[in-house]
Order: structure tokens, then sequence, then C-alpha cells
């Protein structure tokens, strides 16, 4: 786990690379609206979901892992056919399996999945694979969550995914780790890959941060962006729609501006209708023009 002090230096020292290493992006302009396919009527065909996404405003998607290639094959068929793009993979076993486990089985089950995901985005011609990199708990420290996890990722994954030009990007999760805007910048640094980027959710961090500081210290490490809001109470918590939380969202909207983000935004709340989600895809509007989500 690294001091204050290692960041600035690391930083300073990887400021030649980060000018110099490859932007993964798609076209430039304003951050592009995505929709996590679980938001999408399980009841429809895949190409019909996708094709109410593209209705409703929204440009592209996030879709977990699939294992199935004949599942794999007809979501790649039906973003062909939709002009829906899939632009991430939202990796699956990292938690059952943490990379950051002691155990060997348990990692090895962990890459296998990794590998999936990897070859999963490449089918879909995606940008990134998400993947939450590590887990504290009762048996794995912090600093051991620190060295296991990027230990795996330089050897057992990142080959591959330098291999098919995927992004691996990491995502904190409230998995007791990388609870910090400066170490999650440290953690990603460390690889000096152009493949390691950041996952960045605005709502995951509202416990112990503000996204808006989050976001200006990773600057161009953030590959892609979730979107959630979150409400506090006396002692308790719950998730909610973009804007009725306690985001700041115009602070938020200002600082991806700094950064000048323009990859993709993923809503990731409950799911609906054509109606709700049609709603969901004018509150980002609202939010991307800098105005509250939320009309009262």
């Amino acid at each position: 786990m690294p001091t204050r002090r290692q960041f600035l230096q690391t930083t300073a020292g990887l400021a030649a690379w980060a000018a110099a290493a490859p932007r993964i992006a798609d076209a430039a302009g304003a951050p592009k609206k995505a929709v996590l396919v679980s938001m999408l009527p399980k009841e429809l065909p895949i190409a019909d979901r996708f094709a109410l996404a593209r209705d409703v405003g929204f440009v592209a998607t996030e879709v977990h892992t699939v294992n199935d290639p004949r599942e794999a094959d007809a979501m790649k068929a039906a973003s062909e056919k939709t002009g829906l793009k899939i632009h991430s993979v939202m990796n699956s076993d990292h938690w059952k399996f943490p990379l950051s486990s002691g155990d060997p089985a348990v990692v090895s089950k962990s890459v296998a999945g990794m590998e999936t995901s990897l070859k999963n985005a490449a089918l879909f011609g995606a940008g990134t694979v998400l993947l939450v990199p590590a887990v504290v708990d009762p048996q794995t420290s912090y600093a051991e969550a620190w060295k296991r996890s990027q230990q795996v990722i330089r050897d057992r994954i990142l080959p591959l995914a330098t291999e098919l030009k995927v992004v691996v990007a990491v995502e904190e999760v409230w998995n007791k780790f990388l609870l910090s805007p400066l170490e999650f910048a440290q953690y990603v640094d460390e690889f000096k890959s152009p493949f390691l980027k950041a996952y960045f959710d605005v709502g995951n961090i509202v416990f112990y941060g503000y996204p808006q500081d989050w976001i200006r210290t990773l600057g161009p490490r953030i590959a892609r962006v979730h979107l959630k809001d979150f409400k506090r109470g006396n002692g308790t918590f719950e998730w909610k729609n973009i804007g009725e939380g306690d985001i700041d969202w115009i602070a938020v909207r200002q600082a991806l501006n700094e950064i000048n983000y323009d990859g993709y935004m993923t809503t990731e709340i409950d799911g609906g209708d054509k109606a709700y989600l049609q709603d969901v895809s004018q509150r980002l509007d609202r939010f991307l023009a800098g105005q509250k989500p939320v009309t009262t």
C-alpha cells in the first residue's frame, strides 16, 4: 500500500509516460450515454432490448461475462443489427473468486473468468473489461491484496489484454480496497500500461469521499464511468435514481469537463419499462448539459 510520498514520486515519474501513452477512446466529444444490460426488460429478446435502448436515447450498453458462445454471438448480432454498441464487459467472477486470494485454485478460476471476459470484449468490439481487482477480508490483508492482485494482473491478465487491445478497468466496489483517490491513482500507475486504467463509479465512493474530487485526481486514468445516486439517512442508506440522492451532479459534470472525459457513462440503477428508461435517458441529457438531472 503506497504512502502519499510514494504516490507523488510515482506520479511525477510517470508524467512523460502518461502523455505519450496511446489513448484508448472512441470519438472525441461529449461523454456517451450507456445503459447496463440488466436494466433492460428481461422478457424481451436481446435484439429487442437493444433496440429499446436505442429508441430512448442510449448509444451503448455494458454486458456481463457471457460464457455461452452462442449467446455471445447473439449479442454481437443484436448490437450490429440495432446499432447499440457494446462498449464494456463486466467481469462476473471477481467476487466469488478474488484475484487477491491466497488459494491458487481460486485465483486460477478468477483468471479464467477474466480471459473469457476479455475474449467477449474482443468479439463485441468493446474497449474495456471491468475488474474488481482485490477483496480485503479477514483472510487477506490490505497489503496482501495489493501485492497479490497486481502480480496476477501483470503476469496473467495484462498480456492477453494487450494482445487483444482491450483495457482492463479496475473499480472500487465496497471491497475495502482502494479507499482513496490517491491510492487508486497509485495502483493504476504502478502497472505502467495503457491497458490498465480505472473504472470510476460515481456512487460507490460517497461513503468516504466526493466523486468530483476523485474524478479530478484520477483524471486521464479513467477509462469508463458508472452513474448511480446514493441517499444517506439516519444510519441507513439506499441507492437512488440519478438526481434523487446526495450527489452534487453539477459538480460531477464540471469535474468531468475539467479532465476532458468523453468516454462512456453507464447507468447502473434499477431497470424498468420504456417510459422509465426514457426518463433516465432524459436525466442524463440534463446532467450532460450541466443542469440538475431532476426538474422540480
